[in-house]
């Protein structure tokens, strides 16, 4: 059990909920921060100030006063932005995604009822999945996909339950929960935040990191297959030049190498730049990969609402905290980088098959009349060119909405969501290189392996056997990736 508290939800414990379907709960002073939010929450308006959402419409509908008796008219917040198209978000996004908002709540600052921040905890230990199309959010509160989510705790919409489809209402009653009923603040407290946008990002902040494993293991076959020299990568070459990450990547690929004989024994004084840069180029990538780590922990330790209780000063206060250009920027520079680390390895792989590079058989197969490697290559260019499309940056400028109110979108869940699938090809891509650095490795004859890049051998081995003879690329390549995917070591 892991408790959504105040003081901040770990990354690590958001990944725990999502992917190992830990229960979570709502910590004693989560609770009481709720409460207290609501309390104020009901007390400002009984006292008749404008409060936006529960006393005034939303959007341009500022200027319009609406009835604090109207009972359904939080209901009709959800109901009304249920307007998202594409993919629907899978389990573990889901429990992201909620992940993610319980977190904003537990702060205290949405003014939401305890009883439907328990509806929404309830939905998330019950294991039900409402149907949430991701296609649709501006990045200034992700009120579609929110809204989708907030369907199933009304009884609307479908859900899938047990593996099963269902109704939403009949998945209710299958867990004994009754349909919530909105009212307050509750209904915009549910949409009006970036949970999907930070929930994905706390997913993709976990798939790059084993990408870049992944890739980081892939050099050091790479290296081993090649003869590579090791000369850039010693503690002098970025003690000259100290650029960030260069320094603990030089020294965890000098770890896998370490007991081996390659660092006494290259082949060349100097080699392509795809290998004598590659803990530059991968220092860098992981520093862009801790600014959207830093960006997804900041997220949930917040509370970003509008407006915002603050019960302690017992006011209602209007803020742009929603907006999600921070999410975007991080979320863009990643892509970036990733678009770099994979320039490089594709490289590599073109390195190793050429004869003329590696001397090694041309294509990494000694049978003539066979096609070996060669035909892994026009994959792993493919992969490049999507990977390069995927990291252009989104526009800035949007079509302005709600009679041109809204008239900046910060686009975070849309980078999150193209991103996401770059770093899948970035995964397939260095998946790629690991199976053509371990044929290299096995030509080279008998050579004696860094234990780390022995360890990494044996891996891919595990799941790849070495290539006599042509036979399909596409189930090696893929069995890998999942091997990697599903947080199987390497070394």
């Amino acid at each position: 059990m892991i408790h959504v508290d105040p003081s901040g939800l770990a990354l690590a414990d958001l990944l725990d909920i999502a992917l190992r379907d830990t229960p979570a709960a709502l910590s004693h002073e989560a609770r009481q921060r709720i409460d207290a939010g609501h309390q104020l929450l009901l007390k400002l308006a009984a006292e008749g100030q404008p409060i936006y959402g529960v006393t005034t419409g939303l959007g341009a509908a500022v200027d319009v006063q609406v009835p604090l008796d109207d009972p359904l008219l939080q209901a009709r917040i959800p109901l009304g932005r249920a307007v998202g198209v594409g993919r629907l978000a899978n389990r573990q996004e889901l429990r992201a995604i909620i992940t993610a908002r319980l977190a904003g709540l537990a702060q205290g600052r949405s003014g939401i009822s305890p009883a439907a921040a328990d509806s929404l905890l309830a939905l998330l230990n019950a294991g039900i999945e409402p149907e949430v199309p991701l296609l649709g959010s501006l990045g200034e509160s992700d009120l579609a996909p929110l809204a989708h989510l907030s369907l199933a705790l009304l009884g609307e919409g479908w859900v899938r339950c047990d593996g099963e489809r269902m109704p939403a209402d009949q998945a209710l009653q299958r867990y004994g929960l009754q349909p919530a009923r909105l009212i307050g603040k509750d209904g915009l407290a549910l949409v009006s935040a970036n949970s999907a946008s930070v929930g994905l990002g706390a997913l993709l902040v976990a798939e790059t990191d084993r990408a870049l494993q992944a890739l980081l293991a892939g050099i050091a076959l790479s290296c081993e297959g090649y003869r590579a020299n090791l000369s850039p990568f010693q503690p002098w070459a970025s003690r000259l030049r100290p650029a960030a990450g260069q320094t603990e990547q030089s020294a965890a690929l000098l770890r896998l190498l370490e007991g081996g004989e390659l660092a006494a024994n290259p082949r060349r004084l100097q080699d392509p730049l795809s290998f004598r840069c590659a803990m530059v180029v991968q220092g860098a990538a992981q520093q862009t990969l801790q600014q959207l780590r830093e960006q997804i922990e900041l997220e949930l330790a917040s509370g970003a609402d509008n407006p915002a209780l603050i019960s302690e000063e017992q006011q209602v206060l209007a803020t742009a905290n929603f907006d999600s250009t921070h999410l975007a920027l991080a979320g863009e520079g990643l892509g970036l980088a990733l678009s770099r680390v994979a320039a490089c390895s594709a490289e590599r792989v073109a390195k190793l098959l050429s004869p003329t590079s590696s001397e090694l058989p041309r294509f990494l197969v000694s049978q003539p009349g066979h096609v070996g490697m060669a035909a892994l290559q026009r994959t792993s260019a493919a992969l490049l060119a999507e990977i390069g499309h995927l990291a252009n940056p989104l526009p800035a400028v949007s079509v302005p909405v709600a009679d041109r109110v809204e008239d900046y979108a910060g686009q975070a869940l849309a980078v999150i969501e193209k991103t996401r699938q770059l770093t899948q090809r970035v995964l397939w891509l260095a998946s790629i290189e690991l199976i053509v650095a371990a044929q290299a490795v096995d030509l080279r004859g008998t050579v004696r392996l860094g234990e780390g890049a022995e360890h990494i051998h044996r891996a891919v081995r595990s799941q790849v056997a070495h290539l006599d003879q042509d036979r399909s690329g596409s189930v090696d390549v893929l069995a890998l990736a999942a091997f990697i995917g599903s947080g199987a070591l390497l070394w």
